[in-house]
């Protein structure tokens, strides 16, 4: 398995709009940077987000999750209340081959000012938009900026595919457009 350069991630991007918007070169003036770095893309954060809340006093739990424990925002700047996270989708569309692996981890910008981000790993053969957890671990409100970078996904290419691909087992994440709460 081999980390892939940017010449590779330029080429599946154009031939086999593996990352749709493509960036092909980072952009840096006056925003969180976003597009293609060295060995990676640093992705964007789209102006949709789910805002935690406990308003309800309800558990947080992964088999049967509260949708009234979000509030739905729209917007150019999401803030996320203290010790809390919010949801967010990618603004690309990702179409991962079936030897492909990638590692998502968030931009230090972010994390030098207490703000985690948590995607788990495009598996082979997963599209979608991603949905992002984006958490503040601070005492303090915390800015997302929208369409700006929020982390930067790392592609690996193995030497053969996988045996059984996302695609393969129908994954509950497969195609998903919205930001997605969890799912069993």
């Amino acid at each position: 398995m081999s980390i892939k350069s940017d010449k590779w991630i330029k080429r599946m991007a154009v031939e086999h709009q593996m990352i749709v918007p493509f960036e092909e070169r980072q952009i840096r003036s006056g925003v969180i940077s976003y597009g293609l770095s060295s060995y990676g893309y640093d992705i964007r954060v789209a102006d949709e987000f789910k805002i935690f809340t406990n308003v309800n006093t309800t558990i947080v739990d992964p088999k049967c999750f509260d949708e009234r424990s979000f509030v739905d925002f729209k917007g150019d700047v999401c803030i996320v209340p203290p010790n809390s996270f919010a949801l967010a989708r990618t603004v690309e569309y990702f179409r991962i081959p079936r030897n492909v692996l990638t590692v998502c981890l968030g931009k230090s910008s972010y994390a030098r000012c207490g703000i985690i981000l948590n995607v788990t790993p495009f598996e082979p053969e997963w599209e979608g938009f991603a949905t992002l957890e984006i958490s503040n671990t601070t005492p303090l409100p915390a800015k997302i900026y929208a369409n700006e970078g929020i982390a930067q996904v790392i592609f690996f290419e193995s030497d053969e595919p996988c045996l059984v691909s996302y695609g393969d087992k129908k994954g509950k994440y497969q195609a998903q457009h919205d930001i997605t709460l969890p799912r069993i």
